[in-house]
């Protein structure tokens, strides 16, 4: 897989302006260290970030590990607080104050409500809240897209941040915002779904062999071919 080298001394975060309405936080060491992550591994930020106090944040394609250190220092660098879903069990005591901190929102896996309803309480009780999902919802070449992250949007009355990572430009774009309806069709959010796949397609993954099915073309297919032929 050819990677596209960047230059260590240009700013990864110059194109990206967060707004006053976007939650945020860090302070001055924490986006120096953001921006160092960036700068060590070659990558950058790139897009329009809409400055909204409330938002589902979407990323992909997620095939490894490494994904994580990347949307760490994207995150750090902007200085925004992206909350992340995790089991109501682990916000315990010595973990749970830095579960919080770090953006972890309890989640009930035996509650009557489920994961949606539970989400969509979070962002009624919140003035400012971003939420961050994987709709993979696996690293290893899921077969179709989770769409709950649409479903908690729409009832939520938030948009959806379009994210996407692709090694082969070393690149973190934000690429689109979507707002779906309250009362959406299958048709609208299949259409909908169809203009944020697009986004994705022909992005290059860190484990082309990993990348899920709604995003695989003829031509990364080929790519994974090799992959697994070398």
């Amino acid at each position: 897989m050819n990677h596209e080298v960047r230059n260590a001394d240009v700013d990864p975060v110059s194109d990206v302006v967060i707004g006053k309405a976007v939650p945020r936080r860090g302070n001055a060491f924490s986006r120096l260290l953001g921006r160092i992550i960036l700068r060590l591994i070659g990558w950058r930020i790139t897009g329009h970030f809409p400055d909204v106090p409330k938002a589902v944040v979407i990323g992909a394609p997620h095939s490894s590990n490494w994904d994580g250190l990347v949307a760490a220092g994207v995150v750090l660098a902007l200085q925004v607080r992206i909350g992340l879903m995790a089991k109501e069990t682990l916000f315990r005591w010595p973990f749970a104050r830095v579960l919080r901190w770090l953006g972890g929102i309890p989640i009930h896996r035996d509650s009557a409500r489920g994961v949606v309803d539970q989400s969509v309480d979070r962002f009624r009780e919140r003035e400012k809240l971003f939420l961050g999902i994987a709709p993979e919802g696996t690293r290893t070449a899921a077969e179709q897209w989770r769409t709950g992250f649409y479903m908690i949007a729409s009832r939520a009355r938030v948009p959806v941040i379009v994210a996407v990572l692709d090694y082969g430009r070393r690149e973190l774009r934000f690429a689109d915002v979507l707002y779906p309806g309250e009362d959406y069709s299958a048709a609208e959010m299949g259409a909908d779904m169809q203009r944020i796949l697009g986004h994705y397609r022909g992005v290059v993954p860190r484990r082309p062999e990993r990348l899920s099915l709604p995003l695989r073309t003829p031509e990364n297919n080929a790519d994974i071919t090799r992959h697994k032929t070398d």
